[in-house]
């Protein structure tokens, strides 16, 4: 089962035709993201403080229908590979059972000094392993 939260859209979110602006999906997925990996026991800052980042280094977004303001949303984040430096999501927008936007996001762990991909922590990597065979 993937992990998932519930947003509301707020008017900051839509555009001028009362939808969520294109771009604000990919704040919800990094939302998804960074929910997924606190519940791997790891928190962005503790990433920093270990001289890591973990970057977007491919994105591939298919928006099916529109979400309007005020809808409460969630968006379901489900790891579905583990390599030595990098991971992949697939994560879906849901509105009442309904698809209304998927993205499949490729991250790379990356050195904070030398931008340079460096592999995952092996704690949070084997947590990261637990977690997508549990889903």
């Amino acid at each position: 089962m993937p992990d998932s939260i519930d947003i509301r859209i707020y008017y900051e979110d839509t555009d001028a035709q009362g939808v969520v602006f294109y771009a604000n999906y990919l704040k919800y997925f990094e939302r998804g993201r960074t929910e997924f990996l606190r519940k791997c026991g790891y928190l962005q800052n503790d990433l920093l403080k270990e001289g890591l980042i973990f970057i977007v280094n491919k994105l591939d977004v298919h928006y099916k229908k529109p979400v309007l303001l005020d809808q409460v949303i969630k968006v379901e984040s489900s790891l579905t590979e583990v390599k030595k430096a990098s991971f992949y999501f697939h994560q879906k927008v849901i509105l009442d059972g309904e698809l209304m936007c998927e993205a499949k996001v490729l991250c790379g762990c990356v050195s904070l000094d030398t931008k340079k991909p460096v592999a995952l922590p092996s704690e949070l990597r084997s947590k990261m392993v637990d977690r997508k065979d549990a889903s």
